[in-house]
């Protein structure tokens, strides 16, 4: 992904932000709202601390706040936005590296995932980097006994033990967690 080229080359010395968009420029085709929103958290996990939403369209006519005109659009990026403010004291929090491995039930379709912790609780974000449907199964260093995983945003709860869990992802889904 560029971001972790970006990444890289900066030496973590560098803040990197990406462009999403959320229109079409010059195309008959355009990302869906669940594309963007997968495409907001391949961001944010491999290292993006900031986005730009593109929102104009040249063709079939100029409109420069065709975000605007989208309703179905409109109202995902805003939900997106709503949940990284949210999310804001955990995200700027520092990545815990070395402690979540993740496989996937079809290795074609990678899930990739960052950890952060924050107030007493620990935070797994992740998100299919393909797409197909598959099944994570989370493992993370440290976690005993059985836990309760919040997703967060979708009104419902998962089991942990000895720190495993799984999930199932649709194509492209992202799924943010909350670990107490």
């Amino acid at each position: 992904m560029s971001e972790q080229r970006l990444v890289k080359w900066g030496a973590g010395q560098k803040v990197v932000w990406n462009c999403i968009e959320c229109t079409r420029i010059q195309s008959k085709s355009k990302a869906t709202p669940s594309q963007v929103r997968s495409e907001v958290w391949m961001s944010l996990i491999h290292g993006s601390m900031g986005l730009i939403y593109f929102v104009h369209e040249w063709q079939p006519k100029f409109d420069e706040p065709a975000l605007l005109h989208d309703s179905e659009m409109l109202r995902e990026v805003t939900a997106i936005d709503l949940q990284i403010t949210e999310l804001a004291p955990v995200l700027n929090s520092p990545t815990v590296r070395d402690t979540v491995q993740v496989s996937s039930s079809e290795p074609q379709i990678p899930v990739a995932v960052m950890l952060k912790q924050h107030e007493g609780a620990s935070y797994l974000f992740a998100v299919a980097m393909r797409d197909g449907d598959t099944t994570a199964t989370f493992r993370l260093k440290g976690l005993a006994g059985d836990k309760t995983v919040e997703v967060l945003g979708e009104e419902r709860s998962l089991s942990a033990r000895g720190g495993v869990f799984s999930d199932s992802f649709k194509s492209w889904a992202a799924h943010c967690y909350r670990i107490k």
